[in-house]
Parts: C-alpha cells; structure tokens; sequence
C-alpha cells in the first residue's frame, strides 16, 4: 500500500471515529471532538502534501527548443483576433474622426451630478430609482449611457467657442442597464455619444452629420427620417431612423439612435451661454449596428465568450 492510500485510510478511520461521539457524556464531547479535529487535520495536511509530491513526480521536462518528431506535421498556432465589437467601434470612431470630431473615452463609474443632475433629469426621474440604474455600495453609478459624459465633454473643449471655433467631439464606452437580458437587451453593451455645439448649430447640420456617417458606415446613400422623442438633455428631440441598407434587404426603416438639440440648462450648468451658443448631441448602441451589418440574431453573443461565435470573425 502507498503513503498516499494509507493516509487515505486513516482519514476514513478518523471519520469512523466521528460517530461515537454521540455516545460519549455531555461533558466528554468537547474534548474528543478537538482531539479528533486536531487528528484530522494533520492527516489531510499529509493528504495534500503526498499528493503535491506525486504530482511533481509525474510532470517530465519540456526542451521548448526541440522540434517536431520525424513526419510529425508542425502544430498550428491559433493568434488571438480583436473582438467584433472593438473592430467596429474603431470604425465608428474612424468615420467621425474623420469628419473633424475629437474623441474621449468614457468612464467605467461615475456620480449623481454627471449621470443626472448635469443632464438636466428631474429630481423625482424614474431613471434614478434602483429599477434602471446600478448602484455600487458606495453609491457610484456604472455609467447607463455614455451622456453621462456631455458635461466633462463641454467643460473640456469649452476653450474652442472662446477662441471662435466650435466644439466637436465622440465618446465611445461601455455602459450598463438594469435589464433582463434576452437576444435583443443586454445589460452590459456599447454606445457612441456625439456632441457639437457652436454658434449656430441647427437640428439640419446634426441630421447632416448622422446621415453622413451611416452612409459612410454603410458605403451607400441611403435616407433618413426622423420621429419625435424626449430626453431630459435635448429639447426638441427625436428618434433617427434609417432606410435598410442593401445588404439587409433594402425594404422599410431602421431605428438608430437618439438625437436632438443640447437643452439650454445643460449648457449653462457647463458654464455656456446657451443664449449666444446652440448645441446638438446624439448617441447609439454599437452592438445594433454590428447584429446588422452582420445579420446577426443574438445580442447575448457579445458578452458570452464563445468561441465559435468569435472565430467567425
């Protein structure tokens, strides 16, 4: 018999041992059941020591320098590949770049101020309330959409509308929703925010500046329309949709992203007069624009981990 089944077959014993202990006076138990505690440990220390050492034993040196056995075909080398969502997101950030907008990268966690009150929600705005945000214990919001950095972005670049120019600026990021997941809502996803503000910034440039993108996006002409909608942060607001690229059919319309003019307090709290500047700001999942550039069904795929999802791209 081996060291290692030996010592198995004291702890067995020892565990045998156990059961006597109900038989034992009251005043008895205590110190058989430490005495017996004491036995067990030990034993198991050995237990994990021998195991340890048989292991160690069995492992054989490895030349990382030899080569393949004769005939031996030479193993294939599986390289790493960026994930579809960042490679899109660099293309989205590509294309605004490239029509003159800055970027700046989003936070992970973030407050009261920039999350809601620098973005003009009410005090008593459902969005608040633990039913659609996360909270941490000590009360950080993980960001619900990338507005949460409009502020930063207006403070940041507010130096441009002094020196007469105009600010210009992306934000991609993560960001996270009180939801139950399904193969369209994830809690955990991607969004792009843009934000424009200059002296005479109309709702016609912003729908100029999104429909130049998603052809760009896209590579064709494609149309766009609009529908009224509301945000707390832009006043008048809408809903921008697109029609169907050729590569999903052509037919019918899209609904892409959120928009709308910057509303006058939230310029003001960024220390803008929104008298003398007007602003348009926008912003929209990535993870919808990759599910259709690729005709996608499942948005759960992104964050799964799946390797025979990932290896398709």
């Amino acid at each position: 018999m081996s060291e290692l089944e030996n010592l198995k077959s004291e702890l067995k014993q020892i565990n045998l041992e156990y059961t006597k202990i109900k038989d034992l006076p009251p005043a008895e138990r205590g110190e058989f059941g430490r005495a017996m505690n004491q036995k067990k440990q030990k034993v198991l220390a050995a237990i994990a020591k021998a195991e340890e050492d048989l292991e160690s034993e069995n492992i054989a040196p490895l030349d990382v320098s030899a080569p393949c056995a004769p005939n031996e075909p030479v193993p294939v080398i599986k390289r790493g590949t960026k994930h579809p969502l960042m490679v899109e997101l660099d293309r989205v950030v590509q294309v605004y770049a490239d029509m003159g907008f800055n970027v700046m990268e989003s936070c992970q966690l973030d407050d009261e101020f920039h999350m809601f009150d620098s973005l003009n929600f009410p005090k008593d705005h459902p969005a608040r309330d633990g039913y659609d945000t996360f909270r941490t214990a000590e009360n950080y919001i993980p960001p619900a959409h990338t507005s949460t950095m409009q502020h930063r972005a207006l403070k940041k670049y507010r130096r441009a509308l002094e020196d007469g120019g105009q600010i210009a600026v992306v934000i991609p990021g993560r960001v996270f929703r009180n939801e139950d997941a399904d193969a369209t809502h994830e809690h955990t996803f991607y969004q792009c925010e843009g934000v424009f503000v200059s002296k005479d910034a109309t709702m016609g440039q912003m729908f100029g500046v999104l429909k130049q993108f998603f052809e760009s996006y896209y590579g064709q002409k494609l149309n766009i329309k609009t529908q009224p909608g509301y945000f707390p942060f832009t006043e008048p607001s809408a809903e921008l949709l697109i029609e169907k690229p050729e590569s999903l059919g052509g037919e019918g319309w899209l609904e892409m992203l959120g928009c709308g003019m910057i509303h006058p307090n939230v310029l003001k709290t960024a220390g803008i007069d929104p008298e003398v500047y007007h602003g348009f700001a926008w912003g929209g999942g990535i993870e919808r624009l990759v599910m259709l550039k690729y005709h996608l069904s499942e948005m759960r795929y992104f964050e799964s981990g799946k390797l025979e999802f990932l290896e398709e791209f």
